[in-house]
This record gives structure tokens, C-alpha cells and sequence, in this order.
């Protein structure tokens, strides 16, 4: 498989949220960044996303990134207080991968 342009080591990052309405953890796979020893993803499809909406309401989540797998605290960036966060986020994601349009979620493994 085709790496996107752009893309450095690790592709992608496991994220395991718990289902808001079930409560049983749910995983997916998505493309990262990293920066200042926080992870960024983005939700193409915004708040409509699943697992936005999940950690919405439990942002505790479980992430994975290759052999390491750690805890971390969830939330979604708001784009227009963090302004300068969000460009430097989605900046990261177009370089890495091609693209970096949607919802910024920071994931933060020290909390």
C-alpha cells in the first residue's frame, strides 16, 4: 500500500473511544500528526463522526500508535480560540498526508 504524500514514519493511530449509547469501547484507525508531544487527528465528517461524538461525552480515551499504546485525554480544538493551534495542526496533517480539512481532535497522552 501507497504511503500518501508527505508521510513520515508511522501512518496511522488507533484510537479506541467508548460508545456513548453502549458503553463498549469502539476503535479506529486514522491518520495523525504530532506536535508538542500532543497527537492531532481530523474528523472529516466533523461532529457527524462517531467517534467525535463519543469522546464528546467520554473523553478518556485508548490510543495506539505502532508497538506503543498509552492513555490520553480527548478533545476537539476549538478552531476559533486555539486559532493559531488549528493552522499549525491542519498545516501538519496537509503536509504529512495531502489534507488536513475537518474537525481537529487533540489527543493528549499526559493527562
Amino acid at each position: 500500500m501507497a504511503r500518501p504524500a508527505g508521510s513520515k514514519g508511522t501512518q496511522y493511530l488507533y484510537l479506541t473511544t467508548t460508545g456513548r449509547r453502549t458503553g463498549r469501547p469502539r476503535e479506529i484507525e486514522i491518520w495523525f500528526t504530532q506536535r508538542g508531544g500532543r497527537y492531532y487527528l481530523v474528523a472529516e465528517h466533523r461532529e457527524r463522526a462517531h467517534w467525535v461524538q463519543n469522546l464528546k461525552v467520554a473523553p478518556r480515551v485508548a490510543v495506539r500508535v505502532g508497538r506503543r499504546a498509552f492513555p490520553a485525554l480527548a478533545r476537539v480544538v476549538d478552531a476559533r480560540a486555539e486559532p493559531e493551534l488549528a493552522r499549525a495542526a491542519k498545516r501538519l496533517s496537509e503536509k504529512k498526508y495531502g489534507w488536513g480539512d475537518g474537525l481537529l481532535v487533540e489527543l493528549d497522552p499526559a493527562r
